[in-house]
């Protein structure tokens, strides 16, 4: 090749990288529609999270609003009951900083086949953030997962093409008709309550007596123990009754972890079984006293109701033999524990006013009438009578009596 034909091929390779860069920024404008973000960018570009005092999540005619009021995250459709703040701060943390994978401009003909067609049956769901003042900081509209190839399609999975969801179709701003393609399929962004809701709840530990209240006074029953590891005994056991320490044993730590399903706003006591509740009441070594209503049941969960006092000594009563220099440590340990005992009865007051859903495993145990406690009756049967000779036996000839 000589020069002049080096320099041709040099000037060739030149005008073609221009044309392929020219042609690339083309059609990432083309993509980016004059508003959307580009591919390896922010999906909602500079997101002021801290600005976020609200987020409305909306599918169809279902609606989730999770606010911020008085510096606490609530559950609009609960009540207002206290949302999970981790779940929260994730989501938004991990929104600031997600970024697109592909950008494609859409079609209105193509939006329901990704399920972002603002009607018909594959509707999407659409999240809007808000300020304080209830002003949009940001809008998402979330359309169909995208799926992993690799392996069997469940059965739970519609479209795709089998495999695992590993992200989703999604639409930002006002980046209309602009489709872009993150790596996360954000499926907690449902406008389904539950799991908003707050993980924190009461928890009975140290108990030293439960009873259990029916309607029917006589299923009615009352377990104590003297020391907290010391063994339960019916506090007014009748003639004839035996306690199963095996059957005791099941009800010994009541609510030791409770764990709610739901939170039943609206619900009325007729409506939750809770005019006629069964009544469990527990008090502790420490001083707590629980009165829990448990009502009606429903798909697996109890209605249930919590009320909880305390009787807390004030003074610490000083150790036998007890040294001088010894006191102010002791001093300082007794004040320290009252201090978490009373935060931890401010904390479980709190759960006062609603009405809970709880999964009836954390109940059942604690639901067996009086007669189911005690030791199984055994049938008496009649013993045999002595044997006796068997017909006949005397009947020897007179030879073989001799």
């Amino acid at each position: 090749m000589n020069r002049k034909q080096f320099v041709i091929l040099l000037g060739l390779v030149v005008v073609l990288g221009a044309w392929g860069l020219s042609r690339r920024r083309d059609q990432s404008s083309s993509w980016n529609g004059g508003g959307g973000p580009a591919i390896g960018q922010k999906l909602l570009g500079e997101f002021a999270v801290n600005d976020v005092a609200q987020i409305a999540v909306k599918h169809g005619t279902n609606e989730l609003t999770l606010a911020r009021k008085n510096d606490l995250w609530r559950v609009n459709e609960r009540g207002d009951y206290p949302a999970n703040f981790s779940e929260i701060s994730s989501l938004l943390l991990k929104l600031k900083d997600l970024k697109v994978v592909q950008m494609e401009a859409v079609g209105p003909s193509q939006l329901p086949r990704l399920e972002l067609a603002a009607s018909g049956t594959n509707a999407p769901t659409t999240v809007e953030f808000r300020d304080a003042s209830g002003k949009a900081i940001k809008t998402l509209v979330l359309g169909k997962k995208h799926t992993k190839s690799g392996g069997p399609r469940s059965p739970m999975e519609e479209g795709g093409d089998g495999g695992y969801p590993d992200g989703r179709y999604v639409m930002a701003g006002s980046a209309s008709g602009q489709v872009a393609l993150i790596s996360d399929p954000l499926a907690n962004l449902e406008p389904n309550a539950e799991p908003w809701l707050s993980k924190d709840f009461f928890k009975i530990e140290k108990p030293r007596s439960i009873a259990v209240t029916f309607q029917n006074a006589t299923n009615s029953w009352k377990l104590t123990r003297e020391t907290e590891g010391g063994d339960l005994k019916l506090a007014d056991a009748q003639p004839g009754e035996v306690l199963d320490t095996s059957k005791a044993s099941g009800v010994g730590n009541p609510f030791s972890s409770p764990s709610i399903s739901d939170v039943a706003a609206g619900v009325t006591p007729a409506t939750a079984g809770l005019d006629k509740a069964t009544v469990i009441a527990v008090e502790t070594f420490e001083g707590f006293a629980y009165a829990i209503k448990v009502g009606a049941k429903t798909n697996e969960n109890y209605f249930l109701t919590l009320s909880v006092a305390a009787n807390f000594p004030k003074e610490r009563p000083p150790g036998k033999d007890e040294k001088p220099e010894d006191k102010a440590k002791l001093d300082k340990e007794f004040a320290d524990k009252q201090k978490k005992l009373e935060e931890k009865l401010a904390q479980e007051k709190t759960f006062e006013p609603w009405t809970f859903l709880l999964q009836g495993w954390s109940v059942d145990s604690l639901l067996k009438e009086r007669a189911q406690l005690f030791v199984e009756k055994k049938d008496e049967t009649k013993k045999d009578a002595a044997p006796t000779d068997p017909p006949g036996a005397d009947d020897k000839p007179d030879d073989d009596k001799k």
